[in-house]
């Protein structure tokens, strides 16, 4: 009896050894490069959650940072001035988050392509100027602020490498599973349709600017969830950790990693945050071998690193492999 091709285990088999893998992580290095997967952690839920607004919903975000900002600055700022507990602070992140990004979307929902994409670097580069002009003496300018308190889960304080590493990975599984979930839910077919062909998608009934405005949402509570995180590992915020930059890494990521595609979202992060920490000693070349490394991936491998289940299913369908599902399926 032959061996099996790797390709066909059975998915369930991968996600636990990977999971297994990355609980055993911390026992087989040293603390160094536990923080360095800390930080590619952040950087997975920052590209889940801009996953669901490029990823499933097709909509062009380049200010994610903006979300990413709200969330630490509202834990920073209700942490050290109201001394409320980091930990309960993370569902009002993301809800403050959420809300920022209904009142900025709301008027801009109906713009496509280039033009939403540009509205939103634009909303993202006022929120960090906003900070460091330090409306109402809040955000602390320049600056920023100082003494985040750690997350306290009521037996210990968060507060080692290893501490931060399992915090960070619960809310990785947690995201995994809940945007599994969503990817395969009536709404999660409905943003298929609408990234497809939004023109399609309203011709089939499916209320498009309410879906869309519903993935920014959703994609910027995520983002708000990640802000806590970071300001309570690091214990404190500044503009500088927010800017147009790193919204460029988030979309990377997404691009990259394969959009829509989640183990994707997971590949890329590592090579974004990991890559730069072996190779320091060519940090002045680091953008040089960035933009290189971007414009060889659109030209061999568009698809992305692990194209998404709905991209090979699709090319299985154009191949002949497999018949084209029932008219309207996606929608229901």
């Amino acid at each position: 009896m032959g061996a099996v091709p790797l390709r066909k285990l059975p998915p369930g088999l991968w996600r636990g050894l990977a999971l297994a893998a990355a609980v055993a992580y911390p026992w087989l290095v040293n603390d160094y490069w536990v923080d360095v997967m800390n930080f590619c952690g952040i950087y997975m839920l920052l590209g889940l959650s801009l996953n669901i607004i490029v990823g499933y919903a097709g909509l062009f975000n380049l200010g994610h940072a903006a979300f990413y900002a709200v969330g630490a600055y509202t834990t920073a700022i209700l942490s050290t001035r109201f001394g409320i507990p980091s930990l309960w602070l993370l569902p009002v992140s993301a809800l403050a988050a959420a809300a920022f990004a209904y009142v900025i979307s709301r008027p801009i929902i109906h713009l496509r392509g280039d033009y939403l994409c540009v509205v939103t670097i634009g909303f993202g580069e006022i929120v960090r100027i906003a900070l460091i002009n330090n409306p109402g003496g809040l955000t602390g300018g320049v600056n920023g602020i100082i003494g985040v308190p750690r997350p306290d889960l009521g037996l210990f304080t968060v507060r080692s490498v290893d501490q931060y590493y399992y915090f960070i990975l619960f809310f990785i599984v947690l995201f995994v599973w809940g945007m599994g979930r969503l990817e395969r839910s009536r709404i999660g077919r409905a943003w298929t349709c609408i990234r497809e062909d939004e023109t399609a998608a309203e011709a089939m009934g499916i209320d498009t600017a309410s879906l869309k405005l519903l993935a920014f949402v959703l994609g910027a509570a995520g983002a708000g969830l990640a802000g806590n995180i970071y300001a309570t590992k690091m214990t404190l915020v500044a503009p500088e950790g927010f800017n147009f930059w790193e919204s460029c890494v988030m979309f990377c990521i997404v691009v990259l990693g394969g959009t829509g595609s989640i183990p994707g979202v997971i590949v890329a992060s590592l090579g974004m945050a990991a890559l730069p920490e072996l190779f320091r000693e060519f940090a002045r070349a680091r953008m040089l071998v960035f933009g290189l490394a971007m414009v060889l991936m659109m030209i061999f491998r568009p698809q992305g690193l692990w194209p998404s289940a709905h991209w090979r299913r699709q090319v299985k369908r154009e191949s002949g492999v497999t018949p084209m599902p029932s008219a309207g399926s996606p929608a229901q």
